[in-house]
């Protein structure tokens, strides 16, 4: 996997059911069996998809006796929530010049009809 920490965010968020997870997890902690229980595959699936989101920092696990919940790591997701808010707002002053400029255009201009030669 990529070394940089926005690309290993990007690359575990790439997956559907990583995303599904995270989205779960958003609503409180949960272990292997809770996350595993919707979905048609194996505990050691779930457990892979999860060591993805560990290595992004999106995941953490800790021990509660005989649990090993999943927790997630919200602040995780401000270095890709900057990453996008900065390059949103670039294409939005984009759009703006791009506005301005049409603004300028003049509307009284007649379009050019087939076969005109003026």
């Amino acid at each position: 996997m990529a070394a940089d920490p926005l690309s290993r965010v990007f690359s575990a968020l790439a997956d559907p059911t990583r995303r599904d997870i995270v989205a779960r997890l958003a609503d409180g902690d949960a272990t292997v069996n809770e996350l595993a229980e919707p979905y048609d595959v194996s505990l050691q699936a779930v457990s892979k998809h999860l060591k993805v989101l560990e290595d992004a920092g999106l995941v953490s696990r800790t021990r509660d006796a005989q649990r090993r919940p999943a927790h997630l790591e919200a602040k995780v997701f401000d270095l890709a929530t900057k990453w996008l808010e900065r390059h949103r707002l670039r294409a939005e002053e984009r759009y703006r010049r791009l506005d301005a400029l049409l603004e300028e255009l003049p509307d009284d201009e007649p379009t050019p009809t087939r076969g005109d030669t003026t």
